[in-house]
């Protein structure tokens, strides 16, 4: 049997690579005789980094940037990869994340991509021809006005004056004016993307993503007000039209701000990270593919690792098994979207905090337990 193990991370518990391996583990101790192909996935959230790092034989860099908020500085990595282009991955998360900031800090009027712009700046200095963004994970709402001020845009308010960055700046401006040395204009831009939120509305940037953020109902309305502004000033001084594209609104609006401030293509993380690391080839002659995440629910099917991978593993005829830390849905729902086989790692009765700190230990046993499952799918298959 040929089983292709191709997980997500557990959020707080087990990168993708820590999960494919305790995966490994759990199968190899079931099913000695099975071949079984390990490949970390990611989506353009938490670990998109380091799986293409990997993937095209990428070095971490160092750099001190600017945190999420005002006057905070971090140590932040972005990814070089000499053989690719050359190019570089900068992951927003490393130096705008969410996980970068106390629950009590957490304050998307303020918070700012700043620090995602100079790491960009930092990768165009190095020599990067092409640049990733992956843009899951944010603090911000800010529709990559940050990273934008760091590659020299700015903008303006009515008396000609730069406003505050962040969101609580957004609807104060009347002014984008562009850098005089395009120093973006060098390399070709890809955002990669989790989500298909448009910018604005209801599926918005600040309506379904600012509460997460922080923002209480009165904030989302600021924010919603802001970026439309936003939108309405890059229309009329930029040429462009941000204001449905789908995905435009990912990380707080960051990745409509990389459409307009440095001609991005925005692209499912994914779809890139797939094919980054060749799962096409690895499925074929595949009886089973495992994946999953920290939560396998509704979220999971728009975008995400799950969603991706079941898509290849249907065109390679190969069945889908999904290991993850808790169950979001109902069986029946799970097996319309083309799951066969499911487990879960954390025991109900144990505590969340208590769960996470052990998470690669029970990935481990619940793939030692789905190792059985899949084993009699397939004993029953040879006996037809």
């Amino acid at each position: 049997m040929k089983v292709v193990v191709a997980m997500d991370s557990f959020k707080g518990s087990a990168s993708a690579s820590e999960a494919c391996a305790a995966v490994h583990r759990g199968l190899a101790a079931t099913m000695p005789g099975a071949e079984i192909c390990v490949l970390p996935m990611a989506d353009g959230g938490e670990g998109t980094a380091d799986t293409l790092r990997t993937a095209y034989d990428g070095t971490w860099v160092e750099t001190e940037v600017t945190g999420p908020l005002p006057g905070m500085r971090v140590r932040a990595s972005w990814v070089w990869l000499p053989h690719a282009g050359p190019g570089a991955l900068v992951e927003l998360a490393q130096a705008s994340g969410i996980e970068l900031l106390r629950p009590d800090q957490l304050d998307p009027l303020s918070a700012t991509t700043l620090g995602t712009g100079e790491l960009m700046a930092a990768a165009l200095e190095k020599g990067a021809r092409r640049l990733w963004l992956a843009v899951g994970g944010s603090a911000t709402v800010d529709g990559g006005t940050g990273a934008a001020h760091a590659l020299g845009w700015r903008f303006l308010d009515a008396a000609g004056a730069g406003v505050v960055l962040g969101g609580a700046g957004l609807e104060h401006i009347r002014r984008v004016a562009a850098p005089a040395r395009r120093s973006d204009a060098a390399a070709a831009v890809r955002v990669l993307c989790d989500v298909d939120n448009p910018l604005l509305g209801e599926r918005g940037a600040a309506r379904v993503f600012g509460p997460q953020k922080g923002a209480t109902p009165e904030t989302v309305e600021r924010l919603e007000a802001g970026l439309a502004n936003l939108a309405e000033v890059i229309h009329r001084d930029v040429g462009k039209d941000v204001r449905e594209i789908p995905g435009g609104g990912a990380a707080g609006g960051i990745a409509a701000g990389a459409i307009a401030f440095f001609d991005a293509e925005l692209v499912p993380g994914i779809e890139a990270v797939m094919d980054a690391t060749g799962l096409d080839e690895v499925l074929r002659g595949a009886d089973w593919v495992i994946t999953g995440e920290g939560r396998f629910d509704e979220q999971s099917l728009g975008g995400k690792v799950f969603s991706g991978v079941a898509a290849r593993a249907a065109r390679a005829g190969c069945r889908v098994a999904v290991l993850a830390g808790s169950l979001g849905m109902d069986v029946e729902r799970a097996r319309q979207v083309g799951v066969v086989a499911f487990e879960t790692a954390a025991p109900r009765h144990l505590p969340l905090e208590e769960a996470r700190l052990r998470g690669p230990q029970l990935i481990e046993a619940a793939a030692a337990r789905l190792a059985l499952t899949l084993a009699r799918g397939q004993a029953a298959d040879d006996c037809d």
